[in-house]
């Protein structure tokens, strides 16, 4: 049943799935190839992301940030594709995920 829709990065996905059934131990063993960080730092990111109170950030990109870990403006205006950020925007993004990398 659908709570609510928020979107939600692959590590935060983690904790919704089972271990005990088949087919979420599949999607679970697809999303440990790609996460990159753990439960913890994954909550410690988005409340530093939340932190930067960038207007033009959304709860997708946050997620999508997330997930991509971004290691330069490349990335991220991969990540921003409806909006494009200033070069301060982008520097202060890319500072706090090169901590968790």
């Amino acid at each position: 049943m659908i709570l609510n829709k928020e979107p939600i990065s692959m590590a935060e996905a983690r904790k919704f799935l089972s271990k005990q059934d088949e087919k979420e131990a599949e999607v679970n063993a697809f999303i440990n190839k790609f996460v990159k960080i753990n439960q913890e730092e994954t909550k410690d990111l988005k409340e530093k992301l939340i932190s930067l109170e960038l207007m033009k950030m959304k709860p997708e990109h946050i997620s999508k940030i997330i997930d991509m870990l971004p290691e330069d403006e490349e990335d991220i205006n991969k990540i921003f594709t409806d909006v494009s950020l200033d070069e301060d925007e982008t520097k202060k993004i890319l500072d706090i995920t090169k901590e968790f990398r």
